[in-house]
C-alpha cells in the first residue's frame, strides 16, 4: 500500500524563512547548476516549478496535477534534450525537495549531456 500524496507538506524545517519567498520549498543541485523548487500556492498547491536558482525565468520543469493525482511533467526549452538518466534523477530530486525540503535521492548525480549514436 502506498502512502498518500500530501501536496501541502509542512515547510522545510532546515530552511530559514525570514524574509524569504514563502512558496520556495528549497534547492538542490547537479554538477553545474543550483535549482530552486517553488510551489504554486502556500496552501494545497496543485503544481510546482523548478528553475535555475540564479535565473527564475529559466524554468527547467513544471509538475502539475499534484492534488488530482494525474501528474504531468513539462520540461523547459533546452532541458528536454537532456539524458533520460539525468531527467529521472532531476524529477526524483525535485519531488524530494517539494515534499521534504531536501533531495533525498542517494544516486550519483548524472551528467546532463545527451548521447547520440551515429551508427
Amino acid at each position: 500500500m502506498s502512502i498518500p500524496i500530501v501536496a501541502h507538506a509542512p515547510d522545510n524545517p532546515n530552511h530559514d524563512r525570514r524574509g524569504a519567498d514563502p512558496l520556495v520549498r528549497g534547492t538542490f543541485g547537479d554538477r553545474q547548476n543550483l535549482f530552486t523548487v517553488r510551489a504554486s500556492s502556500a496552501t494545497a498547491p496543485d503544481s510546482f516549478q523548478v528553475s535555475v536558482a540564479e535565473n527564475p525565468a529559466n524554468l527547467v520543469l513544471i509538475v502539475s496535477g499534484l492534488n488530482s493525482g494525474h501528474l504531468h511533467a513539462t520540461w523547459g526549452q533546452g532541458w528536454r534534450a537532456f539524458a533520460p538518466e539525468w531527467k529521472a534523477w532531476f524529477e526524483d530530486s525535485a519531488f524530494g525537495v517539494f515534499y521534504n525540503g531536501r533531495a533525498i535521492d542517494n544516486r550519483p548525480r548524472p551528467e546532463g549531456r545527451v548521447r547520440f549514436c551515429e551508427g
